[in-house]
C-alpha cells in the first residue's frame, strides 16, 4: 500500500450521514433544536413547538420558561420561507397567552413583525403575525408601537385578505388602536371606512361585531361621520336593523347611528331611508336593555342639538297613529331634519302636544340601570324647552328623579342629578317639587361624594333652588355650608364654580355667613381668589362679595388676606373683573376702619359704629391689621390707634347736668355776628376710667332740669344701645367720657330745629372734649403728643379709646365730629389730610335772611374744630383751604 500525496489527504468529504429518524417527548430537547443550523430541524421543531403550545396555556408558559420564545422571533426572519412560516405560527400560538405577551413586548418584537407582514405575501404568515399583533395590542405601549412603526396601514389593506382569520385578527387589532384619539384620524385617512363598512357584510358575526365596534370610535370624529355618509354607512346600518337574524348586532349599530345624529344632513339621510320607522318598533317591541339604551342615547343626541332644534320638517309620521313610544323617536327625529324651519315655539308646542315626556317617565320606571340613566340624558337634554319642565313636574318625574339619588350607581346618579338641575334651572315650581319631595337633604348628601359631576350638578341644583328663602332656611338646617367645605378643595372647575356660586347664594342669609365663619369656610373662599381659572375666580369674587356684606364676616376674610388678594387682583389687567371691584367694595363698606385707611375718607353714608378704629394712613402693600392683632401689640413708638367704643351704656349711678349757656362771640375769621342760641358746654374734665377711684371733679353740666322719672326713662330709650363687644383688653371695653357726649348730642344737640346750628353746636362740644380753641400760632404748645403717650403708657396698650382724649388736634376732633354726628344723624363726611390733618365736610342749604327760607341749592361746608370751633368755611375758600394745610 502506498503513501498518499498531501493533496489526497486534504480533499474534503463530500459524503452526509444517512436520514436520521429523530423523535423527542421532551419540550426541552425540541427548544434546543430551535437553535440548529439544518432548516429540516429547525422546520420540524416549530411545527412540534405550536402543536405542543395548541393543547392549552400550561404548555405555552412552559415553553416560555425553557427560553423558546428568543429563538422563534429570530426565525421569523429566516431565509427559508417555510421556516418563517412554522415560526409564525408557533410565535403566534404562543402569544395568545398573557405572560407570553409580557415577555415579547420586552423582546421588541413588533418592527419585525409588521416588516415581515408587509413583504410577504404568504397567508398563514399574515394570519398568524396578525394574531401576535392583535394580543400585543391589548397593551397601552405595544399599540403605540405598532402605531409608531407603520403598522395601520398594513392592518387596513389586510381588511381585504380573502382569508376571514386574517380579516378577524387585523379588524380586531385596529379596534383596539382605535381606542386612542389620533388612531382614528389616521384610520380615516388612510381610507379605512370603506373596508370597515364592508365587512358588516360578513358571513361570520365576530367579524361583524368588531367592524361596528371599531366604528363606534371612528365615527365620533365629524370628517369620519360625513365619509361614513358618503359611502353609505346608514343604508349599511339600516340593512343591519331591519334584519332580525342580525338582532346580535342592534345594539352595537344604535351606538354608532347614535354618532352621527348630531349632524342634520344625517339625521335627513336615515329619515329618507325609513330609519325613524326602524327606531319606532324598536321601542314597539320589547327588547334587550342594551337596545333600548342605544335608542335613548339617540334620543339624546338629537336633543343636545340647540341648531337643529330650531327646525322641523312636517312628514307623514305626524299622522300616525301609534302608541305614544313611537310619537317619542319620530318627533325627536324628525325636529332636526331642516327642510321646513318653523319657529323654536312651534316645536316645543309640536312636541308638548304629542307628550313626549310620558315615554321618559316610562322608561324611568325600568329596572335596568343603563335604560334609567339613559332616560335621565334625555330628560337632561329635553329640559331646554320650558313646556317640557312644567310637564315632567306634573308627570312626577321629579320624584323619580329624587328617588334615584338613593341608587348605588354613580352614571345613574350623575345622570339624575344632571337633570335636577336642568329641570330647577329658572323654575320655582320645579325647585318647590324637589324640596317638597325631600331632595334638598338628599343632593347635600351627594355632596360628600367623590364623583365630581355628582358633587358639581348637586350644588347647582341647591343654588337653583337656595333663591327661594324658604328652601334656603330648609337646605342650611341640612346643614349645608359644612357639605360645600370639601367640594371647595375640590380641583375640578365646575365643581369650585358650581360650589362658589351655591355659597353666594346661601350666603344671602345672615344665619349662613355665621355658620361659614364657624366652620372655618371663609379661608377656603379666601384660597380660591388666587385661582387661574378665570370662571372660578369671577364666582369666588361674588361669593366675597355677598359675604363681605356684614361686618364681623367682613373682618374675618380680611383677617385670612381677602382684601389684599383682591388689591392685587384690581392692579391686573387680565385678571380684574367687576366682581372684584364690587368685593373690595363691599368689603370696605362692611368694615369702614380698613376703608379710611385705604382711602383716607368716610362719605356721610358710611356711618361710624362700635368698633370703629383709625389706626393712621396704610402704607401701599401693608397688610391691615385687626383691632384684636393691634390691641395684643406691645406699647411702642409709633402712632396711637384711635378706638371708637360706643357699647358700654352709662351706668344708671351716672348722672349729667347741662346747663344752657348763652354763647354769642362773634367769628374773628368772617366778622359774622351770631345771634344768640343756647348749646351745651362741657366744662368740667370727666372721670377717667382707668383710675380706681372716681375724681371729685367728675364732669357736670348745670342747667334747667326735667327729672320725672317717666321723662328720665323715656331719655333713657334714645341713648344708644348697647352692641356685643368683642373681646379686647380690659382698657378698651369702656369709654364713659364718649357716652356722656352721645347722651350730651341727643338731649341737647339733637333738638335743634337748623342742621347749621347743630354743626356749630356739636363743632363745640368736640372742641371743648378735646382741650378748647387753640390758636394757630400756638399750636406747637399744645401738648398732644405727649398726652396720648401718657395715655399709651397708662393703659399699657397702643390702642386708646376716643374719649381718653382730652387734648387732641385735627384728626382726633374731626373722627370724635363724625362720630356724633352720626349718632344724631347729622350728614358728613371725614377726610384725612397730610400731616395729621382731617375734616368735616357738611352740605347745608343756606338761609335767606329776609324770608328765613332755605335756598334750592346746598353748600358744602369744611367744619373749624380746633382754632374757632363752630365755624363753616365754604369748601375750597381760602380760609378752607388753610385749615386743610399747613
Amino acid at each position: 500500500m502506498g503513501k498518499k500525496s498531501r493533496n489526497e489527504r486534504e480533499t474534503p468529504i463530500k459524503e452526509t450521514f444517512e436520514p436520521l429518524p429523530l423523535e423527542s417527548k421532551a419540550p426541552a430537547t425540541v427548544v434546543l433544536l430551535l437553535n440548529s443550523p439544518e432548516e429540516d430541524i429547525l422546520i420540524k421543531a416549530c411545527e412540534a413547538i405550536q402543536t405542543f403550545a395548541e393543547k392549552g396555556d400550561e404548555n405555552k408558559v412552559s415553553l416560555l420558561g425553557l427560553g423558546a420564545l428568543a429563538p422563534l422571533c429570530q426565525l421569523i426572519t429566516h431565509n427559508n420561507k417555510l421556516v418563517r412560516r412554522n415560526a409564525f405560527m408557533a410565535l403566534g400560538i404562543m402569544a395568545t397567552n398573557g405572560d407570553v405577551r409580557t415577555a415579547l413586548k420586552k423582546l421588541d418584537a413588533i418592527p419585525s413583525i409588521i416588516e415581515k407582514l408587509s413583504l410577504e405575501d404568504d397567508t398563514v404568515v399574515h394570519e398568524f403575525a396578525t394574531l401576535c399583533l392583535a394580543s400585543l395590542s391589548e397593551d397601552f405601549l405595544c399599540k403605540a408601537q405598532i402605531f409608531d412603526n407603520k403598522g395601520l396601514p398594513t392592518l387596513i389593506q389586510l381588511l381585504s385578505s380573502s382569508d376571514p382569520d386574517v380579516k378577524k385578527n387585523s379588524l380586531e387589532t385596529i379596534s383596539n388602536l382605535v381606542q386612542d384619539y389620533k388612531s382614528r384620524l389616521v384610520v380615516h385617512e388612510l381610507g379605512g371606512i370603506p373596508p370597515l363598512l364592508q365587512l358588516l357584510n360578513s358571513e361570520f358575526p365576530v367579524i361583524q361585531h368588531l367592524a361596528l365596534k371599531t366604528l363606534q370610535h371612528v365615527t365620533t370624529d365629524r370628517d369620519a361621520n360625513k365619509t361614513f355618509r358618503d359611502k353609505q354607512g346608514f343604508e349599511k346600518l339600516m340593512g343591519i336593523l331591519n334584519n332580525v337574524n342580525f338582532s346580535d348586532l342592534h345594539a352595537e349599530a344604535l351606538h354608532v347611528l347614535a354618532n352621527c345624529l348630531s349632524d342634520s344632513e344625517s339625521v335627513q339621510l336615515i329619515h329618507k331611508s325609513g330609519g325613524l320607522t326602524k327606531l319606532m318598533e324598536f321601542v314597539l317591541t320589547p327588547s334587550v336593555p342594551e337596545i333600548r339604551s342605544g335608542v335613548i342615547k339617540c334620543i339624546t343626541r338629537v336633543a343636545q342639538s340647540c341648531k337643529h332644534r330650531r327646525q322641523l320638517e312636517t312628514t307623514d309620521f305626524f299622522q300616525l297613529s301609534h302608541i305614544i313610544y313611537s310619537i317619542l323617536f319620530i318627533l325627536l327625529c324628525v325636529c332636526v331634519c331642516g327642510c321646513l324651519p318653523v319657529c323654536l315655539a312651534e316645536t316645543c308646542k309640536v312636541l308638548h302636544e304629542q307628550d313626549v315626556e310620558t315615554v321618559l317617565i316610562e322608561l324611568l320606571s325600568l329596572e335596568n340601570i343603563d335604560v334609567m340613566t339613559s332616560a335621565c340624558q334625555a330628560v337632561a337634554a329635553l329640559t331646554f324647552h320650558p313646556n317640557s319642565k312644567e310637564r315632567f313636574r306634573e308627570l312626577g318625574c321629579i320624584s323619580v328623579l329624587v328617588q334615584l339619588l338613593s341608587r348605588e350607581s354613580l352614571a345613574l346618579r350623575e345622570a339624575a342629578t344632571q337633570a335636577l338641575s336642568n329641570l330647577t334651572h329658572n323654575s320655582e315650581s320645579n325647585a318647590f317639587e324637589v324640596y317638597e319631595e325631600g331632595g334638598d337633604k338628599l343632593l347635600i348628601q351627594q355632596l360628600y361624594q367623590s364623583c365630581p359631576k355628582i358633587v358639581a350638578n348637586s350644588a347647582a341644583t341647591l343654588c337653583n333652588m337656595a333663591e327661594h328663602e324658604i328652601i334656603r332656611c330648609s337646605i342650611l338646617s341640612h346643614g349645608a355650608i359644612q357639605a360645600l367645605l370639601e367640594p371647595l378643595k375640590s380641583t375640578v372647575t365646575q365643581v369650585l364654580v358650581n360650589t362658589a356660586r351655591c355659597l353666594a347664594v346661601l350666603a344671602s342669609d345672615e344665619e349662613a355667613r355665621t355658620e361659614l365663619v364657624r366652620v372655618g369656610g371663609l379661608q377656603l373662599l379666601v384660597n380660591l381668589l388666587q385661582s387661574h381659572s378665570k370662571e372660578v375666580l369671577h364666582i369666588a369674587c361674588l361669593a366675597v362679595n355677598v359675604c363681605a356684606s356684614d361686618e364681623p364676616t367682613a373682618v374675618e376674610l380680611c383677617k385670612f388676606g381677602a382684601l389684599e388678594i383682591l388689591q392685587e387682583i384690581n392692579q391686573s389687567k387680565t385678571r380684574r373683573n367687576s366682581f372684584s371691584e364690587l368685593a373690595v367694595n363691599s368689603l370696605l363698606n362692611s368694615n369702614l376702619s380698613f376703608k379710611y385707611s385705604l382711602t383716607s375718607s368716610l362719605a356721610s353714608t358710611d356711618i361710624i359704629t362700635c368698633g370703629f378704629y383709625d389706626a393712621g394712613k396704610a402704607r401701599p402693600g401693608q397688610r391691615m391689621l385687626t383691632l384684636e392683632e393691634l390691641s395684643k401689640q406691645p406699647v411702642n413708638q409709633r402712632q396711637a390707634i384711635i378706638f371708637v367704643n360706643k357699647a358700654t351704656v352709662l351706668p344708671d349711678r351716672e348722672t349729667v347736668d347741662v346747663p344752657e349757656e348763652t354763647q354769642n362771640k362773634p367769628s374773628e375769621s368772617d366778622g359774622r355776628v351770631r345771634g344768640e342760641r343756647k348749646t351745651p358746654k362741657v366744662t368740667v374734665d370727666v372721670r377717667d376710667e382707668t383710675q380706681s377711684k372716681p375724681s371729685e371733679s367728675e364732669s357736670r353740666v348745670k342747667g334747667d332740669r326735667k327729672t320725672p322719672k317717666k321723662k328720665k326713662e323715656e331719655k333713657q330709650k334714645d341713648y344708644l344701645q348697647p352692641e356685643s363687644p368683642v373681646e379686647k383688653p380690659r382698657g378698651m371695653m369702656e369709654d364713659v367720657s364718649l357716652q356722656i357726649l352721645i347722651k350730651i348730642a341727643k338731649e341737647y344737640i339733637f333738638p335743634l330745629n337748623d342742621e347749621k346750628e347743630q354743626c356749630e353746636s356739636l363743632a363745640r362740644l368736640v372742641s371743648e372734649a378735646m382741650g378748647g380753641a387753640v390758636e394757630k400760632e400756638k399750636m406747637h404748645e399744645f401738648s398732644w403728643i405727649l398726652h396720648l403717650s401718657e395715655l399709651k403708657i397708662q393703659l399699657q396698650s397702643n390702642v386708646i379709646p376716643i374719649g381718653f382724649i382730652k387734648k387732641g388736634i385735627y384728626y382726633h376732633r374731626a373722627l370724635l365730629f363724625k362720630s356724633l354726628a352720626d349718632c344724631i344723624g347729622l350728614s358728613c363726611t371725614l377726610v384725612r389730610g397730610d400731616y395729621n390733618r382731617a375734616w368735616n365736610e357738611v352740605l347745608l342749604f343756606s338761609r335767606n335772611s329776609s324770608n328765613k327760607l332755605h335756598s334750592s341749592q346746598p353748600c358744602r361746608y369744611i367744619v373749624d374744630l380746633v382754632h374757632q370751633p363752630g365755624n363753616l368755611f365754604p369748601v375750597n375758600s381760602p380760609a378752607a383751604v388753610q385749615y386743610q394745610t399747613i
